[in-house]
């Protein structure tokens, strides 16, 4: 059966080569491509999905994986075989139930939705934006209807980005959680005056923020034999394989969180893929595992690390010598600035504990979006009540509201839930660690990152696509995956920084 198995991977290796063509298109289009170009790039990349699609979806495939069933139930589930030809089946079963023609128009849509969002955010024009919208809701409704019969419309697209999580499992958590978030949200806002952020609102010169991200990332790991840093409209990571991994940022000029908490972001998404067990390369295997995995790690890295303690206890230092203006702030006044939490308008510009809140509104919106009770046209007014509802704050403008985020122009429903997972996991993760390397906030404080990189590449990064989300939480954490650690984090945290009781 190995041969069979070798001439699967094979087969699925085009496919996967074809992958990282398109990401280097897409790339290229977020960062230097002319905005005359979006046609043609669009046409381009809908033609290399189109052939993906009909890789994956060939009877070839179909015919291996049949005969490889066998040989798969007499196989160890750890085994990196077994996991080569389940995930393999479970991408083939997805998408021989959907159309060629359909996969490259929502690609096609895609590549032109990106241009067009940029276009309309910049001159904060909903109109220009809600035509192509409206037709990728149409297209992403399609993709779902292959997938019927379905509890919810929403299922489908909820896995393409966490396979086998549905909308009420994930709607169990986030109800859970989210009245202990408002909670806390108000008792913070009763205390606004005891963090000042003011010192990080003062004017920061854009390369030298951009420089200090670069130090800050290649410490915590990520490695620029293998990745590089481009600005963009909006930050991502994107990767071709282990070996050619790349993020984005951007700055401004007078918040200085932006780039920096951006970078590092970005940074945690590409130090999970270039820390793929190495022979995966080229195989299904050999790339992140779901979103809320993905995200599991950014927000890690960003918030756990990135905003704690001992981090800045180390990198302060560094960030007075390169903006020596902060010569009058001291570490424990920066350290809260850097944590205050405010209802704020942007979503990537949140705080942790109004974070959660803002991809509630997102997950519950899509929900009602697919199912209905919600039609495009509504979008600006719905999100700007929900907005008032949940956070306190309405935007004035639909560039600092519906606007905000390129997801939808991708035609990415469904993704916004694993940046709350995502966080939700991280601290279960963290927990986790300190119990396997007790002074491992002592290290973070020495500026020593291989000890939390470490344990991450042996307890998440090295598995690949091996494990889902369920599975992953008990290996790496023994326990499932629950919103009650991360309630505690925050309360913790928030509770000390703001002096509640």
């Amino acid at each position: 059966m190995q041969d069979k198995l070798q001439e699967l991977n094979e087969r699925l290796a085009r496919f996967l080569d074809l992958t990282g063509v398109n990401g280097v298109l897409q790339w290229d289009q977020e960062t230097y491509m002319p905005s005359g170009g979006a046609q043609a790039r669009a046409d381009q990349m809908a033609t290399i999905e189109e052939l993906r699609h009909r890789i994956v979806t060939d009877e070839a495939i179909g015919r291996l994986l049949d005969e490889l069933a066998p040989y798969e139930a007499e196989l160890d589930y750890d085994s990196d075989e077994a996991a080569m030809i389940r995930v393999a089946r479970r991408e083939y079963e997805k998408r021989v139930r959907v159309p060629a023609d359909l996969v490259a128009e929502i690609q096609r849509t895609a590549s032109l939705g990106g241009v067009v969002w940029q276009q309309a955010r910049a001159e904060n024009d909903w109109a220009k934006f809600e035509p192509l919208l409206a037709k990728m809701v149409d297209l992403k409704t399609q993709w779902a209807e292959c997938f019927a019969p379905y509890d919810n419309i929403y299922d489908p697209l909820l896995d393409d980005y966490e396979p086998g999580i549905t909308y009420d499992q994930i709607n169990a958590v986030f109800q859970g959680l989210k009245p202990h978030l408002v909670a806390l949200v108000e008792q913070i806002r009763e205390r606004q005056d005891a963090v000042d952020d003011s010192v990080l609102r003062r004017e920061y010169d854009e390369q030298t923020q951009y420089d200090l991200g670069r130090e800050m990332v290649e410490k915590l790991g990520y490695d620029f034999n293998r990745g590089r840093i481009d600005t963009s409209e909006h930050p991502f990571t994107i990767g071709f394989g282990l070996y050619d991994v790349r993020i984005t940022t951007r700055a401004d000029r007078y918040y200085l969180p932006s780039s920096l908490m951006s970078t590092i972001h970005e940074g945690g998404h590409a130090i999970y893929e270039q820390n793929v067990a190495p022979h995966f390369y080229r195989t299904v295997l050999g790339t992140g595992a779901s979103m809320s995995i993905h995200e599991s790690q950014s927000r890690f890295y960003e918030n756990i690390i990135g905003r704690s303690r001992p981090f800045w206890a180390y990198w302060f230092p560094r960030v007075q010598e390169a903006f020596p203006h902060l010569a009058d702030v001291d570490l424990e006044t920066f350290y809260r600035a850097m944590n205050k939490s405010k209802p704020s308008l942007i979503r990537i510009d949140a705080d942790e504990v109004t974070y959660g809140l803002h991809i509630i509104l997102r997950f519950e919106l899509e929900n009602d979006l697919f199912n209905g009770r919600v039609k495009v046209e509504d979008l600006p007014r719905e999100w700007n009540e929900r907005m008032g509802e949940y956070l306190g704050v309405v935007p004035e403008t639909d560039a600092q509201g519906v606007l905000q985020d390129i997801h939808w122009s991708q035609g990415y429903f469904g993704y916004f839930p694993d940046y709350l997972l995502g966080s939700i996991f991280s601290v279960q993760l963290w927990d986790a660690m300190r119990r396997d390397i007790p002074d491992v906030t002592a290290q973070i404080e020495r500026g020593e990152f291989e000890g939390v990189t470490g344990w991450l590449t042996e307890k998440v990064h090295r598995h690949g696509v091996k494990y889902t989300l369920p599975e992953l939480a008990e290996r790496a954490t023994g326990q499932p995956l629950t919103w009650e650690p991360y309630m505690a984090y925050l309360s913790e945290k928030f509770g000390e920084i703001y002096g509640l009781k």
